[in-house]
Order: structure tokens, then sequence, then C-alpha cells
């Protein structure tokens, strides 16, 4: 017997409360956990032939980073093809797609014995599908298809509410959007952290405006990825988006690369040229590495963002080019104009509006979705029939400081798949990637050496460092203002009476 009264009270208190979609899915995929006393839960939305995790329970974190394609996983496929909940039988010789992803699963994963699932609609479109899985064999019976087809009326309300708050953002930022729960194609970013949340709301306000975008941050953040992300929701979505490299511009050519040449420019112009300027017109200009421009190319590129206007190298006809830029950098632009490198004019001129992009150590639990992600790429890249990570792996990528970020945890997850799959005796078994093959022992004892080297400080009482620190700012503050008390108890926004006060106790008169 299926009871559904503890997941009403779930949605009804969710209802009047404003929660990220992410949670407020997770939250349902628990609450139908419980009421059907199963063992996983797993929601997923249809993105073109594949079908992508939004929220579950029972399964290891990763799994919201992979991706399900129908036509190799024929239990999906079969679920959505029909309206009504289709079960499997314990003895189904379809392959299942969760086969060693089960959270609680042993050394020896095994395969999920019983399941269920149904397809979902919304709006009369298919929006994807709810499965349900059980390690007992004849877990689900008659009743409980009949209990799942009432459950995915909750499952479509849930869905519903999250469009509803999608559209009510979308309005206060004067931008239509596309339905909620949907991602942005297969490059779409990654995550749900509060962090990571925080700079999409922000990077969405900012992409319906024709602002330059700065991206900063550290190597391998992934700042191409945001500013693809900031093209597909800007009003030039449907115009082209120019990639630059300028790190890989020689300052020879970077001129005509950028503004295009005519016939007889130089030795080897054949023909007439455009730049990515005019490739990008009505577009969006992407400039990525921009601290490794050439300062001789820097005077132009600020006259073809000051004013719109470009000169093809060989001739002085101004052409007019609409185009927005997004630059982005691993540098501290800053610093690099104090050095000369970089023009200040031009860095005010980029930097209208700057964007940070955290570093992968600072989005927590993300850490495991993109590795579910690149687990998932290299599963069938490699024609495994089950890659994950074990929990020493879990808690290994959690606790590393990643240096090199994204790319870094791509590489790391590609190199454990290839020395798992040496090892193994079968591309059919159920394989899992221990600690030691990430590679990450190294850095951690490193790191504990280096701890056991640096040398203890003794530190003084904590009153006596904040004495001596009030004594400076006031001696500080008298200088300032040519011993004057009054003077200086303006300065330090105090009343002179209390400054004196505080001064006898310090013994400064």
């Amino acid at each position: 017997m299926v009871d559904f009264t503890a997941l009403q009270t779930t949605l009804l208190t969710d209802l009047s409360s404003e929660l990220p979609a992410a949670l407020r899915l997770q939250r349902l995929v628990v609450g139908v956990r419980d009421a059907f006393a199963c063992s996983a839960v797993v929601l997923l939305r249809l993105d073109g032939d594949s079908l992508r995790p939004q929220a579950a329970t029972g399964l290891v974190h990763e799994v919201l980073g992979r991706s399900f394609t129908m036509g190799k996983h024929p239990r999906l496929a079969q679920i959505m093809a029909s309206r009504e909940p289709v079960q499997f039988a314990a003895d189904c010789e379809l392959p299942d797609p969760y086969d060693g992803l089960l959270q609680d699963s042993p050394d020896a994963p095994l395969p999920v014995h019983d399941c269920l699932g149904m397809s979902l609609f919304l709006d009369g479109r298919l929006w994807g599908a709810v499965t349900l899985d059980a390690l007992e064999p004849n877990h689900f019976d008659a009743q409980t298809l009949t209990s799942l087809r009432a459950c995915a009326l909750y499952i479509e309300s849930v869905l519903r509410v999250c469009r509803l708050e999608h559209d009510l953002r979308s309005l206060r930022l004067s931008r239509p959007e596309g339905v909620a729960g949907e991602s942005d194609a297969p490059s779409s970013i990654l995550g749900s952290s509060a962090v990571l949340r925080q700079l999409l709301d922000e990077l969405g306000v900012v992409a319906d405006s024709e602002l330059p975008v700065l991206l900063q941050g550290e190597t391998g953040v992934g700042k191409e990825l945001f500013a693809r992300w900031l093209h597909r929701h800007s009003p030039r979505a449907d115009k082209p988006l120019v990639y630059v490299n300028c790190a890989a511009l020689p300052e020879t050519l970077a001129e005509s690369e950028l503004f295009g040449h005519v016939k007889g420019a130089f030795s080897g112009a054949g023909q007439d040229r455009p730049g990515r300027f005019e490739t990008a017109n009505g577009g969006t200009l992407f400039l990525d590495e921009i601290g490794e421009l050439p300062l001789s190319i820097q005077a132009k590129l600020l006259r073809a963002l000051q004013n719109g206007e470009i000169q093809r190298l060989g001739t002085d006809e101004p052409r007019h080019v609409d185009v927005r830029v997004i630059a982005a950098t691993n540098r501290k632009l800053w610093e690099e104009v104090r050095a000369g490198r970089f023009r200040a004019d031009l860095y005010h001129r980029l930097s209208v509006y700057p964007v940070h992009i955290p570093p992968l150590r600072e989005r927590g639990r993300d850490i495991l979705v993109l590795a579910g992600h690149f687990l998932e790429l290299n599963r069938a890249r490699l024609g495994l029939r089950c890659l994950r990570l074990s929990p020493d792996a879990e808690k290994a990528l959690l606790t590393y400081g990643w240096p090199g970020n994204v790319r870094e945890l791509e590489h790391v997850i590609s190199r454990a798949a290839l020395k798992v799959l040496s090892q193994a005796e079968s591309r059919t078994e159920l394989l899992s990637i221990e600690a030691p093959w990430l590679g990450l022992d190294g850095n951690e004892v490193a790191a504990k050496a280096a701890e056991k080297l640096a040398p203890v400080r003794d530190l003084e009482p904590l009153q006596s460092a904040v004495d001596r620190f009030q004594r400076q700012h006031i001696e500080e503050a008298l200088q300032q203002n040519q011993g004057k008390w009054a003077a200086a108890a303006r300065t330090l926004q105090m009343d002179p009476s209390n400054l004196r006060k505080l001064a006898r106790r310090l013994g400064m008169v």
C-alpha cells in the first residue's frame, strides 16, 4: 500500500516557500521514494534523444552529471514510448541504466532487481520520466502501477510550479525564457551550488544588456562555457558567436585576424578577407586570454569598442560593425596595467561589467556532478557497461584543492578511466574507480609535508594584540591631525572624552 500522506505534506509546505528548483525537485524524489518504500528514484528530463537526471535519491551524487541516450538504454526507451507505467521484472534481460550506481552498493555492485517507470507530460508535451528501483524482487505490484499514475500528477504539478517560478524570474529580468527545468543544450553548465546559482542569476541580468563583460577567473574554470551561456541568453542569441584565442595570435597576424585585410596588404594576401569583428557583426565576439593581446593591437581594439569602427589592413576605409564583446582572462589585468603591459583605457572599456568565475574548490558537491558528466563521457567512449566512483574516490575529489579546476578534473577522470580499464578483465564489468587511481595522493602528501615543515609562530594574547592595534591606530590619527585630540576623535568617529579615556588606559597620556 502506497501512502502519499507525507508526500502531500511536503509538497504543500514547499508550495509556500520560494526554493531553488534543484532543491524543490530533490525534496520531491525523496518524498516519492518514501511513499513507495523503494531504494532509488530518479527524475529525468528529455533532452533531444537523451534523458538527463534532474534529481535523484538512492544513487551516487555523480549521476546528476550523466546523460542516458535512449538508443543505448532500452528500458528508458520503453518508458518514454508509453503513457502508462512500465514495469520490468527481476529476470528482465534488458540492461539496467543504473547498474553500479547505487549509493549504498557493496564493493561488488549489484544491479537493481525490480524496476518501474512512467513518462511525464507538461502541458501536453513529453517532458521526461520518473523511474523507481527496488533491490527486492517483486517489490512492485499491480497496485503500485495505479499509485504511480496518481503520483505522476503530483510530479507534474511540481514541474509546473518550477516553470511558473522560472517565468516569474524572467519577467523580473524583462526577458522571455524557455520552460523551467530545461537546460541549455549539451554544453549546459552543470551544478546547483549556491555560488553557481548566484553567478548565473547575475549573468542572467547582464546578458540582456549590451555592456561589455570581462570574465575573470583561474585557468580551467570554464570561462568559455560561461561566455557561450551569456551569448545564448542574450538578444543576440540567433547571431554568430565568434571565438578568438588572443594568446594564439602571432603579433604579425593579429591585426589581420581581428580586422581583416585587403588584397595585397602584405605578402601572401591574395584576396580580400574579413576579420573576426566583421564575422561577428550583429552577434558576439569572445576574446579569450585578452591579457595576451599585443600592445600594438590594443589601441585599434579600443577604437573598435568605442565607436564600432574597424579598418581592414591595407586600407583607410572605415567599416562599421555592431558587435558585443565578451573578454576573458586568468590574469589580474589591473596589475598588467600598472606594469605597462596593458592599456588602462582598454582595461576600463572592457571591464564595464567584471564577473568573477568561482574556482572549482568553492563549488562544493558540484565537483561530483561534473565528475559524473566526465565519467559518462569516458564510459561511452571506451564502450564500458558501467564506470563509477568508489566512496573513497568521492571523498578524494571533494577534499582536493583543484588548482587546475574543471579542466584538471576532466583529465583526472579520463586518466583514471584508462587505468581502471587496463586492470579490468572485461568491458562488461561494473567498474569502480578507487581513490589511488585518481592520482591525487601525491598532492595531499606534499601539502601535509609542507604543513609539518611550516614554523609555528607563538601567538600573543588576544587582548594584547587588540591594545597594540588600538594604540597604533590612535597614533596614526594624531599624526594626521597634527597632534590635536579633538580632530583625531572626529577622524576616528569617537567622542573626544572617550578617546582620552581609552588613551589613558593604553598608557598613551
